[in-house]
């Protein structure tokens, strides 16, 4: 994967900020048991440390790497002349990905533009890393809501989400938001939601629509945040063509 130029921030970083302070906090009662020769404290304040310090350091790949090397695979399978609509594009890690395989195509950005999702999120930055990325001209960025998108039917060859749809609160908000990306999709059409909350719910809401060719897998390591029980799942589908 090529190596990129803007600046992507991190994905939820109240969490990652968590567990460095956690660790640094376990570490500091290891080492204060230790010296009062508290050694079982010791013991388990150290391995608790570890333990937490290695989570941060999986998260800090996930969201400054690792996501990047996956979604540079599940994007290698555009043609180029695709319309490609990113839901929830915060600073455009994804969809910058997918503008530079683009270049007879076009990628449309939608967000709320929310820091609390990722840092630093704002449309500027977005579009400043689409011109560091050389790919500002053939990039759109909406602001709106996943719920209810201002685009017409069948209108992109390609939708996809990447640990956004997650954000809305509540179940039916979910499914509403996996209905308007299907329905946003023309006959054909790709569908690809990568989230490590949720993905079983979004698969059901796509075979209530009556699709069929859906699939729903591990996105592997680098996709942890944190560690297997915070990974990711890809959910794949493609719109039927008639």
């Amino acid at each position: 994967m090529s190596k990129r130029h803007g600046s992507y921030g991190f994905d939820a970083p109240w969490a990652l900020a968590g567990l460095l302070l956690g660790a640094i906090v376990l570490l500091g009662l290891a080492g204060i048991s230790f010296a009062l020769d508290i050694l079982a404290a010791g013991l388990t304040f150290l391995f608790g440390g570890l333990y937490t310090l290695a989570s941060a350091i999986s998260y800090l790949y996930t969201t400054r790497r690792g996501k990047f090397v996956v979604w540079d695979r599940e994007l290698r399978r555009l043609r180029g002349d695709e319309r490609l609509l990113d839901l929830g594009c915060g600073r455009g890690a994804v969809l910058l990905l997918a503008a530079g395989r683009l270049e007879r195509g076009s990628a449309t950005g939608i967000d709320l533009w929310r820091s609390k999702d990722q840092s630093g999120n704002r449309e500027l930055v977005t579009r400043r890393n689409a011109e560091l990325e050389g790919v500002s001209d053939r990039v759109e960025l909406v602001t709106g809501d996943l719920r209810d998108l201002p685009f017409g039917d069948d209108a992109y060859d390609v939708v996809v989400a990447s640990q956004a749809v997650h954000n809305i609160p509540d179940v039916e908000g979910r499914a509403e938001a996996v209905r308007e990306a299907y329905r946003v999709l023309r006959p054909g059409g790709l569908l690809l939601i990568a989230d490590f909350q949720h993905t079983p719910a979004y698969e059901d809401t796509l075979r209530d629509l009556g699709v069929i060719d859906v699939r729903r897998r591990n996105a592997g390591w680098r996709f942890w945040y944190g560690g297997p029980w915070f990974g990711t799942g890809i959910v794949e589908a493609r719109k039927p063509a008639g």
